[in-house]
């Protein structure tokens, strides 16, 4: 499923999210070993996106984001999509 979530730009396959979710969370895989696994630059943003999730919700409102959307979307709008997302997913698997 690719991103159709209105007011995010990025075209990220969501399904693929939700497995990177499941390795980082559920199985307990570092960030930095999935981030070294990562086959495209895609798959390396997609994993930074699950990764931003274990961020502390103070510490994320001075993160800026680094990608083409940057100027559009704010990283506390793409990660609570992000995370509705993945609950979303999770729930009906």
């Amino acid at each position: 499923m690719t991103n159709r979530s209105p007011g995010c730009f990025g075209n990220y396959d969501f399904n693929r999210i939700v497995q990177f979710a499941r390795k980082r969370f559920i199985e307990g895989s570092n960030t930095i070993s999935m981030l070294g696994q990562a086959s495209s630059d895609t798959e390396r943003e997609e994993i930074a996106l699950v990764c931003m999730l274990d961020v502390e919700d103070d510490l994320v409102l001075d993160i800026q984001l680094d990608c083409k959307y940057a100027t559009d979307c704010k990283v506390t709008n793409c990660r609570d999509k992000l995370r509705k997302l993945i609950d979303k997913e999770l729930m009906h698997r």
